[in-house]
């Protein structure tokens, strides 16, 4: 299950390096504004990221209702989690990747593919950290569908975190930020040690999540280990006075 931000892209990095075969990626898209559980802004970049490690992108579409999503999720997911004889290589065509992620300034690469039932998948990956409501509902959802619940984030110290997705290779530009002691010159921004070290820092005066679980700050990833190429945004910032954020309009793999 991935948002495209920093612990989706760590997650998916940790299944391939226990030698996994990643059937696909699975994302949220919330048209109704917000979401109890899922992350909202940039969720379209994932099917960049997927095309980049050729790899299947599933987006499903829900409300953002807290009574009503899940259950969304889960009858999307039971179409596909226990296998078919469909095909799940089929190619996108240009009006399906329209239909299913809207924006408009964003080059498709033609190997986008949708992931479809056919063998049967074993297990779900999340980025959770620390929030028991999110890890709780999708593991009661998986155990009725008869697949696993993995968070292998769960729990990690924050600090630790965040160097390693610097060290490691993941690019991660930083999309929104909404807490004291984040400014617009942090929207934008591509993180290096540097700036993990001065989020520390600020982290510590202004009382904050360094990980951003907390909602203080949204990430998306341009680049990671897992993926082949690094995708290269076009975007605009906006600033509040208090809080912003990247309205990424247009992508393209580089």
């Amino acid at each position: 299950m991935s948002s495209g931000g920093k612990d989706s892209s760590y997650a998916t990095w940790w299944a391939t390096l226990r030698g996994w075969e990643v059937s696909g990626l699975v994302t949220i898209r919330v048209t109704g504004g917000d979401s109890m559980m899922f992350q909202v802004p940039s969720t379209a970049l994932v099917g960049m990221q997927a095309a980049s490690a050729n790899l299947p992108w599933l987006p499903i579409s829900i409300e953002g209702h807290e009574e009503e999503e899940m259950n969304q999720l889960e009858v999307a997911l039971e179409q596909i989690v226990h296998g078919s004889g469909k095909p799940r290589s089929d190619i996108w065509s240009s009006a399906e990747r329209t239909e299913a992620v809207w924006p408009k300034g964003w080059k498709w690469p033609n190997n986008l593919r949708r992931l479809r039932a056919s063998e049967p998948i074993e297990g779900l990956v999340v980025g959770a950290i620390r929030s028991d409501y999110q890890k709780t509902r999708i593991e009661q959802m998986c155990n009725r569908l008869g697949i696993r619940s993995f968070t292998p984030l769960w729990h990690h110290n924050g600090i630790s975190h965040m160097r390693n997705l610097v060290s490691h290779g993941h690019h991660v530009m930083m999309t929104s930020v909404s807490t004291d002691g984040l400014g617009k010159e942090w929207l934008g921004r591509m993180l290096d040690m540097n700036d993990v070290d001065e989020l520390e820092k600020l982290s510590d005066e202004f009382r904050f999540n360094i990980d951003g679980e907390g909602g203080e700050f949204e990430t998306a990833v341009l680049g990671a280990p897992w993926m082949k190429t690094k995708i290269k945004t076009n975007h605009t910032i906006h600033w509040t006075g208090q809080r912003g954020w990247v309205d990424i309009w247009g992508a393209e793999l580089a």
